[in-house]
């Protein structure tokens, strides 16, 4: 067996199931979640119905480089979105999800050889990133969060003899779990850094299309040519699951540098990694159209409009860049003890803060704090940010 495999942390998930085994949720009430970040709102009848009438697709084997009317959809799709300008015969290149993607990246531009390599991830993080650098051999370093700094991450918190043994970035913007988006002159430290260093960027972009302000968020691509740079040592990953509410569909691409994409390219061949031809054509519905997307930014805006200024009664929470979570601080600081007792007494499930990070410099960045998920229907996040008030006065009050 791989003994990489033992160095993997449970999923965020797991621990949490471990922590509530004892736990029986108030039966009074139906339960609610808010712990897993998983698309609620229907998926659009439109990728629906490319979906239904593209199944003869099925009877193909996909080319792993994915059908060129899809790239050059993608392509069309930054271009409106970034104003940027791709060829789709070597910059653009369909996955399996970003999910996927961010993994196997990593497995492309790490040398297994290589035994003091460093990946460098945010901190709280999405844990895909962690478990990437683990089985390439690498060492992953946590850049931490600063609420001070709107969640932004300290990315000067690395030394310079950690910088040069650094061989990936994951930036993640708008962030998981915070929200944060990152500013044009983080981008410009860490292109700064890579050049120095030649380390490549992910920039794991999965929720650019849910955000609450009249500007789009800034994506790793876009800051390049605006910063009068090219996409050297620079990719960017996105997917359909939030935009477009089809988690299921597992679709997405990763564009930017070709050099890098022409060996992941290579690593995906071998990995079978192929899109279905008919799951490309339901992508190529999705990325032509922006109707659906706008209106189910305005489902998202309408939602936290309602729920947020509730919680931000008892809690410490506003509302964030982008994204689909609430990051909020709990009185009394202790994040677990704060959630199990939310679940047991109100049958409400948010995920702590403390499971999605790690101990770095000092501090975990997670503790103190929880992740809630406001996927479902209006009335539900509202019915459970009702709950959370009334267990919060409680909760506070017998500190």
């Amino acid at each position: 067996m791989n003994p990489l495999l033992g160095t993997l942390n449970p999923y965020p998930f797991e621990r949490l199931r471990e922590l509530t085994r004892g736990i029986t949720p108030n039966p009074a009430l139906r339960p609610i979640s808010l712990g897993i970040g998983e698309p609620k709102h229907p998926a659009p009848k439109l990728v629906e119905e490319a979906l239904c009438g593209s199944l003869s697709g099925l009877a193909s084997y996909p080319p792993t480089i994915g059908e060129l009317s899809l790239r050059q959809a993608v392509a069309g799709w930054v271009k409106r979105r970034y104003d940027l300008d791709l060829d789709p015969a070597t910059e653009v290149l369909p996955v399996n999800g970003s999910r996927e993607a961010l993994f196997s990246l990593a497995q492309t531009v790490l040398d297994p050889a290589e035994r003091d390599a460093v990946v460098v991830c945010p901190n709280p993080f999405y844990q895909i990133y962690e478990g990437a650098a683990l089985l390439g051999g690498a060492r992953p370093v946590f850049a931490n969060s600063d609420p001070a700094r709107n969640f932004a991450n300290d990315w000067r918190q690395i030394d310079e003899a950690t910088w040069a043994k650094t061989r990936l970035v994951y930036a993640c913007s708008p962030g998981n779990p915070t929200g944060a988006v990152m500013p044009l002159d983080e981008w410009k430290l860490l292109f700064e850094l890579s050049d120095r260093h030649g380390f490549v960027i992910a920039s794991d972009e999965c929720y650019s299309e849910i955000y609450f302000r009249d500007e789009a968020p800034l994506g790793g691509l876009q800051a390049a040519k605006l910063l009068g740079r090219d996409f050297t040592n620079l990719v960017m990953l996105s997917s359909l699951s939030k935009r477009s509410n089809v988690p299921g569909m597992r679709s997405g691409f990763v564009a930017g540098d070709a050099k890098i994409l022409k060996a992941f390219l290579l690593y995906r061949t071998y990995h079978g990694s192929a899109m279905s031809q008919t799951i490309q054509k339901a992508s190529i519905a999705a990325w032509n159209d922006e109707a659906h997307v706008v209106a189910n930014r305005a489902e998202y805006r309408a939602k936290f409009a309602a729920v947020t200024p509730l919680l931000a009664e008892v809690l410490d929470v506003r509302l964030p860049d982008a994204g689909f979570y609430l990051w909020a601080g709990v009185p009394g600081g202790d994040d677990v003890d704060f959630s199990l007792k939310l679940l047991a007494q109100y049958n409400v499930a948010v995920l702590p803060g403390s499971l999605l990070a790690r101990q770095a410099h000092g501090a975990n960045p997670g503790a103190g704090r929880i992740r809630m998920a406001l996927v479902a229907e209006q009335a539900e996040c509202r019915e459970a940010a009702e709950r959370i008030v009334a267990f919060t006065r409680a909760y506070a009050a017998a500190l």
